[in-house]
């Protein structure tokens, strides 16, 4: 048995994981990260972020690398699949630069999973083990134990479950509560940009939508790559992965489209896909000196390309609350998710509506959501979005805790 009850355990390794230690870590606290993996690594593909997420990178102290190291994109624009007609843009220029005092950016999750792993690196307050797989806990009521199979029992002062969407933390807090298939599969690519064709746009986050399928790209790394994942309802979404089947389907879903996405999809590596869920929202991550963080406690789909954004959050937040209750882990674990549940649901569930509206298979729906959305404005882009995209508070030392009411 392994044991240093100062120590605050967190399970997963990924950008929420990481995060957490990194946040915590600055603050002084002792932390010990698990991760079942051989590696603390990530699969290699573009995420974007709004610029709400750049006061936590602050807090973290990381902020300018990340800045280094993402593309700035131009605009988000919506395209309709078949007709090429634009149906939403929202630029990122003066104007949203003077109402957001972060940018919007397109980055490389190995990149960003690096900056946080390096950043942890250099606190030695921070432990990071590889190659631990937790299969259950106890809270033991003065601290917490896990139990892995290469290291046996694991104990510490409290436990972050970040082991994402199918968490085994969430799993044994809500044994019943199971992800929420969606039927949906996506195909991920990153290309040079120099192997994509003229008539492709490589600044913007280019979006084109159609019945029960999209396909969104943007560059990476400067601009030297294109980041391409093309998404689309199938019954064979469980199957493993046959890339000759895969081709088939997408080439019959993706068929009379716009020539553009014509010359994006020519350019997908089929030889993997990934089943797209989400969970559905609930109250209780936390029990006790166990809390949940990130896709652990809310896994959303991709429509409003916040995953990574609301675990980011969840770390600084978390951290600060700890802080702030003088380390009366109960305490902050109880407080985080009175704070956290409602902005993060708001993320699953308006994430799900657009879902719907990007995906309307019904021809009268399209032309509706066609006329909705041209009518509006970058400002009212700007607006809808204004809630989202601000920087969240974060509390600081002169934070005063209030009781929290019961609620079902």
């Amino acid at each position: 048995m392994s044991r240093d009850s100062n120590e605050i355990l967190i399970v997963g390794g990924g950008l929420g994981g990481l995060s957490a230690a990194l946040a915590l870590g600055r603050k002084g606290l002792p932390v010990r990260l698990l991760e079942q993996s051989e590696h603390i690594g990530a699969i290699g593909y573009g995420i974007q972020m709004g610029p709400n997420v750049f006061s936590a990178f602050v807090q973290m102290g990381v902020a300018d690398t990340v800045r280094a190291q993402s593309h700035k994109p131009s605009a988000l624009l919506m395209l309709d699949a078949y007709s090429g007609e634009q149906l939403a843009a929202v630029p990122f220029d003066e104007t949203f630069r003077a109402r957001f005092d972060d940018p919007y950016v397109a980055i490389h999750r190995v990149d960003l999973h690096n900056i946080l792993l390096d950043a942890c690196r250099k606190l030695p307050n921070v432990r990071l083990d590889q190659s631990i797989t937790v299969s259950s806990f106890e809270d033991l009521g003065d601290r917490v134990s896990v139990l892995t199979a290469e290291a046996g029992i694991i104990e510490g002062a409290a436990l972050i479950g970040a082991d994402g969407l199918r968490s085994v933390i969430r799993s044994q807090m809500h044994p019943q509560d199971q992800p929420r298939l969606l039927g949906y599969v996506a195909h991920r690519t990153i290309v040079p940009i120099k192997s994509v064709p003229d008539i492709v746009r490589c600044d913007e986050v280019v979006l084109w939508v159609g019945p029960a399928f999209h396909i969104i790209y943007y560059p990476l790394r400067n601009g030297t790559e294109l980041n391409i994942v093309a998404v689309f309802r199938t019954d064979t979404y469980a199957q493993k992965n046959d890339p000759v089947a895969h081709k088939a389907e997408l080439q019959k879903t993706y068929q009379d489209t716009h020539p553009e996405m014509q010359a994006v999809l020519g350019l997908m590596d089929l030889s993997r896909r990934w089943p797209l869920a989400d969970r559905n929202p609930i109250r209780q991550w936390a029990r006790g000196r166990v809390t949940l963080l990130g896709d652990s406690a809310h896994a959303t789909l991709q429509s409003l390309a916040q995953g990574a954004g609301m675990a980011i959050e969840d770390a600084v937040y978390l951290a600060a609350l700890l802080e702030v209750t003088g380390g009366d882990i109960i305490a902050a674990f109880q407080r985080f998710q009175h704070d956290r549940v409602i902005r993060t649901s708001r993320v699953q569930l308006e994430s799900r509506a657009l879902w719907d509206i990007y995906h309307a298979e019904d021809a009268i729906a399209r032309d509706v959501r066609r006329q909705q959305y041209q009518e509006r404005t970058a400002e009212d882009y700007y607006r809808c979005l204004n809630w989202l995209w601000q920087p969240i508070a974060i509390p600081r030392r002169e934070y005063r805790l209030q009781p929290i009411g019961e609620r079902a």
